[in-house]
């Protein structure tokens, strides 16, 4: 018989995917670290050594939500939230402060990103509040 702490069990106990609790969609997991970064008293937070997931949905007003249902709201954070804006102005790329209208506007822009990205010249797991590289959020060109 296998022991239960093996990475199958790991993942039953801390699932990759789960449910945001208000809008009942599955979003990904994110860092402890990452949502560390972005709420705005880090030191009153309490880590619940627990998974941790971002919702994307603009129309949502929660932005990280624990394994538990627990919830961190938009109004909770020091950074704004580009995917959750609804202007051309919203941040897409945290790591060099590009908005989604300079993505649209300068080719040059996501070259730049990807050449920083790929020599490890960026800091997506903190920096963006999604813990995930932008290079898939920019504009087709």
């Amino acid at each position: 018989m296998s022991y239960c702490c093996s990475t199958s069990c790991d993942t039953d106990i801390n699932p990759k995917r789960h449910r945001c609790p208000v809008n009942g969609q599955e979003y990904k997991e994110v860092s402890a670290k990452t949502v560390l970064h972005h709420i705005k008293e880090p030191w009153a937070w309490e880590d619940k050594h627990q998974a941790y997931y971002f919702c994307d949905d603009p129309d949502c007003d929660v932005v990280y939500f624990g394994q538990d249902n627990s919830t961190i709201k938009t109004i909770a954070l020091r950074t704004t939230v580009g995917i959750k804006e609804k202007n051309q102005n919203s941040t897409l790329c945290y790591c060099f402060g590009v908005s989604l209208a300079s993505a649209k506007d300068n080719s040059k822009i996501m070259h730049f990103v990807t050449e920083k990205t790929k020599s490890g010249v960026c800091a997506c797991e903190t920096r963006n509040p999604s813990g995930k590289c932008c290079l898939q959020d920019f504009p087709k060109q």
